[in-house]
């Protein structure tokens, strides 16, 4: 196949931040997103793609077959967060929600890539799946996709899988990656601090498990501390503590804690798994209480396949030069596109869009800012990234 899909992304940029705007104006949230999945599929129309949608999800998969060759895949997440924005902008979303991560530049990014792969369809040495994904903000749309078939649906498996994601808070046009995990898994644990409730101020006669409750959070801090390697990390937070009591004069029968647990190997993962929760039922144990505790688990670390990310980065260095940047080490956020990755070989790269003011909040918050004048780029870097693949 000759030359690049690069020269061609250009001419989509009007096109790709109108729809870009169209979508960030009605965002909506988790995994039944109908609005946005018609703004997709028009986006789609005509281009002569195999389109199924999800049973279970508002997802959107397309098909472009090209010649005979390998299959590969390019992902988009589609889903909204629960923010009421607060950027001014004269398309900024009314409705409660916002694409407060960039989602809805992933949509228009990836529309763009088969617009750009479409036109060259009779060049192409193989097949192209677009995987638009609900649900990636704490649903596993990811793992539902890959539940209803979205890796088998070109009739073969994909050989390599890659998704961009911007990122406000970079320099506009940096590309940002690296071999071995990028992301942490994200999971949880449900703590519930069981004592006998009583009189606040007779505490002697009952079993008071406020004071338990905080020395486990002590005991949390710890044992990160002190029993979590430094070279492989993780991250504990508690994000939630409640009691049941109703009043100042009443002693709770019972605490609520929840924890955010933030990891980059399974090793370490299974550390805080079996050990805190053990730790957590003796601090009870020894002041009386019962401490029941209720892992949850959640996204996998996303790992960037060694091989494929070091093609990844020459082509990087190719079309970015020093705007390419190679992360010395994992973030500790989490996404999703780490249950494709955990059954094909991929890569998963940030691409710089920060308003060149550097004006805005950071990604989540009710003010982040994205410079969509990047669409085109975004565009021809995943349809670039599909081509050197099948052609390899």
């Amino acid at each position: 196949m000759t030359g690049s899909p690069s020269a061609a992304g250009a001419d989509l940029r009007s096109d790709l931040v109108a729809l870009r705007r169209a979508l960030h104006a009605e965002p909506e949230v988790g995994l039944n997103l109908p609005a946005t999945q018609a703004k997709v599929l028009a986006a789609l129309e005509g281009l002569g793609l195999e389109i199924t949608t999800g049973r279970g999800l508002s997802s959107v998969t397309a098909v472009l077959r090209g010649g005979p060759g390998p299959v590969v895949l390019l992902r988009s997440d589609m889903d909204g967060l629960p923010i009421v924005e607060a950027t001014g902008l004269p398309f900024a979303a009314e409705n409660g929600a916002m694409h407060a991560c960039g989602h809805d530049l992933h949509m228009a990014g990836l529309v763009g890539a088969a617009r750009l792969l479409t036109a060259r369809r009779d060049e192409l040495p193989g097949t192209v799946v677009f995987m638009f994904q609900p649900g990636e903000e704490g649903y596993a749309g990811g793992r539902m996709m890959i539940d209803e078939g979205v890796l088998d649906v070109a009739g073969e498996r994909p050989i390599a899988a890659y998704a961009v994601h911007v990122d406000c808070v970079t320099p506009g046009g940096q590309a940002v990656t690296r071999p071995g995990p990028i992301m942490s898994s994200a999971s949880a644990l449900r703590v519930r601090v069981v004592g006998t409730g009583g009189h606040a101020a007779y505490p002697h006669h009952g079993v008071d498990p406020v004071p338990v409750a905080a020395e486990v959070i002590l005991a949390i801090q710890s044992f990160t501390a002190r029993r979590v390697p430094v070279s492989d990390p993780a991250v504990i937070s508690v994000t939630r503590l409640s009691s049941d009591s109703a009043a100042s004069n009443v002693l709770a029968g019972s605490v609520s804690l929840e924890l955010n647990i933030r990891a980059l190997s399974r090793e370490t993962l299974a550390l805080v798994r079996t050990d805190l929760p053990a730790i957590m039922v003796a601090i009870g144990e020894a002041h009386g209480c019962t401490v029941e505790v209720q892992f949850i688990d959640s996204y996998p670390v996303t790992v960037n396949d060694p091989t494929e990310t070091a093609h990844t980065l020459a082509l990087l260095d190719e079309r970015y030069g020093d705007r390419v940047v190679r992360l010395p080490f994992p973030g500790m956020a989490s996404e999703d596109f780490a249950y494709v990755l955990d059954e094909i070989p991929g890569t998963l790269v940030f691409l710089g869009v920060q308003p060149k003011d550097g004006s805005g909040g950071p990604m989540h918050s009710e003010r982040a800012l994205f410079d969509d004048s990047y669409l085109d780029e975004h565009a021809a870097l995943l349809a670039d990234l599909a081509v050197r693949r099948l052609t390899r």
